[in-house]
């Protein structure tokens, strides 16, 4: 009864919220207002999932929406000075550097909204090119998601605010990687919904950092899309590192779209955060496409980590390989539901899928649930799920040179997290996130806030 409730609030807030959008008349295009309205229509139809959905069976989200969460229609931080709003502990990561604030893209003008360079890069707030350059973005616009019955992304569609866009043409070099520093900046309990669209032509590797941060305590819901299209033989690699507070409900869904001999790479390292649900589609679409999923999840006190991957073959001689990791402690949940699906035409497709889990408390749990469902018969697929707790015989030999309890378990930790932290290219990157895994394990980290900002 009390669930029931519960949702029954949720669906009210969310309708007063779409209603009282709609009454702003906000400008949007005519297009895209009616993509909002059929989602927020699919949104009523299908609404929350229940316990009987496999993809949600240990993850309930409804509560989440039924609290009082401000919407905030447009950014309250007009007077940020970009150079202390991140301060980043690495000189040496050298990058683009993009600024997002409570799910609108920072400039200090409304001529710094939207950049184009001589070779043709062209980026900047997602809501601007929508109103000023819209022929760039209509053949792509939520369309990965149309044939995916995702309700979350039904609810950023329905209520996007702003976010990020980038179009790399087919020979534009980044000698820099793009980092772009996702804060949530409130002092009131608050619903945000990024959407960002990437798209890449461009056979030179870009790199994309995306960094989610929160400066104050106060409780969030963030429920953001990724859409992300790699044309023929483009290359992308994407790291994005999440770090909130126990507040903080972090909801991220992405979409990874790829055509003829594309390779995309991407690694997701979840430091912090109340209640984390990550969603990763990808479509690969093209012959001798590569896609290479890594994430690595730290879970203590009663932190919620779920992630959610599936992985369509459509097309033959293609490659996948999916790696995650998750380390729990005291009452935290950690969970990985993944699949990998290969198409009847799909033949000498080579996918591999693995999820392991060292539990560090008898009261932390993990629910693995990886899957394959092939209808193509020449084929290289496997899967696997391990689950446990520190290795005895390693501890024992760790013990047996001199090094204390803690410090035997410290570093086995470390050792077990390093196969997905050295997957990160970005050297300097790579060096700060294994500190930063170190001191979180050592529980020296609740959330890594070495920003200063003002913002009212």
């Amino acid at each position: 009864m009390k669930s029931t409730f519960m949702h029954d609030i949720a669906i009210d807030n969310l309708k007063a919220l779409f209603n009282q959008l709609e009454n702003e008349k906000q400008y949007q295009p005519d297009w895209l207002f009616h993509l909002r309205s059929r989602a927020f229509e699919n949104f009523l139809i299908h609404k929350f999932p229940t316990k009987k959905d496999e993809t949600y069976k240990y993850t309930s989200l409804e509560p989440h929406f039924s609290g009082k969460l401000t919407y905030l229609s447009q950014t309250k931080c007009s007077n940020i000075n970009i150079d202390e709003v991140f301060k980043c502990d690495v000189p040496s990561l050298d990058t683009h550097l993009i600024i997002l604030v409570n799910g609108w893209y920072y400039a200090s003008s409304q001529q710094e909204l939207l950049h184009e360079t001589s070779d043709g890069l062209i980026y900047g707030s997602l809501r601007e090119v929508t109103n000023k350059k819209p022929e760039l973005i209509k053949p792509y616009f939520a369309q990965s998601s149309r044939t995916i019955n995702n309700f979350l992304d039904d609810l950023n569609l329905s209520f996007m605010q702003d976010g990020l866009f980038v179009y790399i043409p087919p020979q534009a070099r980044l000698e820099k990687p793009i980092q772009v520093i996702n804060l949530v900046v409130a002092d009131e309990a608050v619903q945000i919904y990024p959407r960002h669209l990437i798209i890449s032509e461009s056979s030179h590797l870009t790199q994309i950092l995306f960094c989610d941060h929160s400066l104050n305590i106060s409780p969030f819901v963030m429920n953001g899309t990724m859409e992300i299209y790699l044309k023929d033989n483009a290359k992308l690699s994407f790291y994005r590192m999440q770090n909130a507070h126990n507040h903080s409900i972090q909801l991220t869904n992405n979409y990874i779209t790829q055509s003829h001999q594309s390779e995309f790479k991407s690694v997701y390292v979840t430091l912090h955060g109340g209640v984390v649900r990550n969603n990763i589609f990808v479509q690969i679409n093209g012959e001798e496409a590569k896609n290479s999923m890594y994430g690595l999840w730290l879970a203590d006190k009663n932190q919620h980590i779920d992630y959610f991957t599936h992985v369509n073959h459509n097309k033959p001689a293609s490659e996948s390989n999916q790696f995650f990791k998750g380390i729990l402690d005291d009452e935290a949940t950690g969970i990985f539901s993944g699949k990998i699906f290969v198409a009847k035409d799909a033949q000498k497709t080579n996918a591999y899928q693995s999820n392991k889990n060292l539990i560090i408390s008898q009261n932390a749990k993990v629910r693995s649930k990886p899957q394959l469902e092939i209808y193509a018969d020449d084929v290289k697929c496997s899967h696997g799920s391990a689950t446990g707790k520190l290795d005895d015989d390693a501890m024992f030999y760790l013990r047996s040179r001199g090094i204390s309890h803690k410090e035997s378990c410290q570093l086995l930790m470390f050792a077990f997290a390093s196969d997905i932290t050295n997957q990160i290219d970005i050297d300097p990157l790579k060096e700060e996130i294994e500190t930063l895994v170190d001191k979180r394990l050592r529980g020296e980290l609740s959330r890594c806030n070495r920003c200063s900002i003002s913002c009212t």
